[in-house]
């Protein structure tokens, strides 16, 4: 009886491709589910991708601990131009809020930084100030 190993050795032409056919299987299936489960769970998606977001600024700073942030995500820079706030801002920056911490976070995920720090208060008229508006 041959070993698995003397098969290989003798087949390998028909064995490596046959391998890396099973890996490239194995690796569509993969990523098949990833994306079925992204489209059928945002909710949980969003909330994995907060409490990334939370977990990486804690390291970078002390959060407040008594209350949930609201974030978003920087999509559109010509909007937020005007603010002081955003100059720095790049496509995919996070803005943590927290309102009854009055402050307000701005944090780059590609590199890892804090970009902004300013306090926060949502007046009467549900308008934003972030003292950083000059």
């Amino acid at each position: 009886m041959t070993s698995l190993k003397e098969l290989i050795k003798n087949n390998k032409k028909v064995v490596i491709p046959w391998f890396l056919f099973m890996v490239s299987l194995v690796f569509i299936y993969v990523q098949e589910n990833k994306i079925n489960y992204l489209t059928e769970n945002p909710n949980e998606v969003a909330a994995e991708d907060a409490r990334e977001t939370l977990q990486a600024v804690g390291k970078l700073i002390v959060l407040p601990t008594d209350e949930t942030p609201t974030i978003a995500k920087v999509t559109d820079l010509e909007a937020l131009k005007s603010m002081t706030f955003f100059k720095e801002a790049t496509i995919g920056d996070k803005i943590l809020i927290y309102e009854k911490a009055g402050k307000a976070i701005l944090y780059n995920p590609k590199i890892n930084k804090i970009i902004e720090i300013a306090p926060f208060d949502l007046n009467k008229d549900n308008t934003v100030a972030t003292g950083s508006n000059r």
